[in-house]
């Protein structure tokens, strides 16, 4: 009698074990994966920081041991601070020149990289501002006008691209304060240091200190603002780096930066 109560509880754990694992299958949550230990050193473009801490959050509720640490700041800088060494996991730029330059040089593992994201081009003001601008063309009413530097920093090269093929660089550059990455860009039009400024369109969604006035006309770019992610092929944590690099493809992760005002690249 005793085997028998024996094999029916054990039938019965069976039973139940295979019950809680089509379930957490049928609604996509799964066990967290303790394996995965590390720290996963991410340098993003400084236009991703506000999606990219909440999808830290997601990340971790599967790996809860694996620490992502970001260093934010134009796509440019973190190019140079990777081949000057400086450590790092995983690098996702704001524009597709900084990583081929990087993969070119053995520096980021080119079958890693994924071009994943795309981003709109817009002019902006502060939000109480009363300067006639109506479209891009109306940038040369403005009398200081923030950019990114065309240097080192992507939205600064699309800025450059878009107002060369209207034919007003030369008039938008006299009067053109240049910004060491997109955030300073903002920050100036917010405060009133600039009159008018031009950013990707995530950024300014993310304060009510600034309008869009008009996006890039589709003609004036070559390519969209395209975000490429990849892994440092120098990575000392090249499993956890790459897991992180998957979970920003996955469905979970890209809602998030769609909420943030990014698209899906284009296949």
């Amino acid at each position: 009698m005793k085997d028998g109560k024996n094999m029916r509880k054990k039938l019965i754990a069976a039973m139940m074990a295979g019950v809680l694992s089509a379930g957490m299958l049928s609604t996509g949550v799964f066990a967290a994966d303790t394996d995965l230990k590390g720290e996963v050193n991410t340098f993003i473009a400084a236009s991703l920081s506000n999606a990219m801490e909440e999808i830290q959050k997601d990340f971790n509720e599967t790996y809860p041991d694996v620490e992502i640490l970001y260093n934010a700041d134009s796509s440019g800088t973190l190019q140079t601070q990777i081949e000057e060494g400086i450590e790092a996991d995983v690098f996702m730029s704001a524009a597709t020149k900084q990583m081929n330059a990087l993969t070119e040089q053995g520096l980021v593992e080119k079958d890693s990289v994924v071009d994943l994201l795309q981003n709109q081009i817009v002019l902006i003001t502060a939000a109480d501002s009363t300067q006639d601008l109506q479209n891009f063309e109306d940038i040369t009413k403005a009398n200081v006008i923030a950019i990114g530097d065309p240097e080192s920093v992507p939205v600064g090269q699309y800025s450059k691209e878009v107002l060369t093929n209207l034919g007003i660089w030369d008039t938008v550059s006299a009067k053109a304060s240049l910004g060491t990455n997109v955030t300073e860009v903002l920050k100036w039009v917010e405060e009133g240091s600039a009159d008018a400024g031009i950013v990707y369109a995530t950024d300014a969604a993310t304060t009510d200190k600034v309008k869009v006035v008009a996006e890039a006309p589709k003609d004036s770019l070559a390519e969209p603002a395209i975000y490429p992610v990849g892994v440092v092929s120098a990575s000392k944590h090249k499993d956890a780096a790459e897991k992180f690099v998957e979970f920003l493809q996955s469905e979970e992760a890209l809602k998030v930066f769609e909420s943030y005002g990014f698209q899906k690249n284009a296949e």
